[in-house]
């Protein structure tokens, strides 16, 4: 009888593999590398005093959700700005989640419901800049408002769209920290109500229509825009 060797890690090992992840994810999403900018493992293992391997996997996970870019003999990078790049993914969010909230729309129950209109509530309840984070969103809205809009979506009830949808979130969040505010008159406040109260009439065309101009506008947001230079750690 052939048996099958199972490689164990250990949890003092995972969890430190899990602290790295987080670590270098953070530090991306603040903007404390620039768009393009090497992420050397060699150089992160000895500033972490982590191992090569530790550092390794977590820049595999971050690749895995576009935060990072592994490219043919130049190692990691932080995702290069690019307009291409940013309509693709909103391409891809408009192609995606009209389809989504209609399966929401359509298969949602009353938990959902109520849910949709917690998150909504604590979206408009949650400043959108603070004093102590510059001109960047904040960090408890930039949350408050990717949960609304996956609570929007997970009344569809498939695992597998909601994970496409994190992914396409985390990369197009990181265009929107580089671009921070980029038009003022925008009503995002009513966008999001109008988007709250159309799910919940039931009203699955209206629902879908708004959120792809609201993706639309967003994409628009962000084309062309230059980034800011990432404040840098002494």
């Amino acid at each position: 009888m052939t048996q099958t060797v199972r490689t164990s890690t250990s949890p003092a090992k995972q969890m430190l593999s899990e602290q790295i992840y987080a670590h270098l994810r953070n530090a991306i999403m603040r903007g404390d590398f620039a768009p393009g900018d090497a992420l050397k493992p060699q150089d992160l293992a000895r500033e972490q005093g982590v191992s090569l391997a530790v550092v390794r996997e977590a820049l595999v996970r971050l690749v895995g959700e576009g935060l990072a870019d592994r490219l043919p003999n130049r190692g990691f990078t932080v995702p290069a700005f690019s307009d291409r790049r940013w309509q693709e993914i909103a391409e891809a969010r408009r192609t995606v989640e009209p389809v989504m909230l209609r399966m929401s729309i359509e298969r949602g129950d009353i938990d959902w419901e109520a849910r949709v209109r917690a998150t909504h509530h604590r979206l408009t309840r949650t400043p959108v800049y603070v004093p102590e984070e510059g001109e960047h969103y904040s960090g408890a809205w930039s949350e408050a408002h990717r949960v609304f809009h996956r609570t929007l979506l997970e009344g569809c009830g498939n695992p597998v769209l909601l994970e496409t949808f994190d992914r396409m979130w985390t990369a197009s969040e990181l265009a929107r920290r580089w671009s921070a505010q980029r038009n003022p008159d925008r009503d995002g406040i009513d966008e999001h109500r109008r988007l709250e109260e159309a799910a919940l009439a039931r009203d699955a065309d209206t629902a879908a229509e708004i959120l792809a101009q609201h993706l639309t506008l967003t994409a628009a947001g962000l084309t062309g825009c230059p980034h800011h230079e990432p404040t840098r750690k002494a």
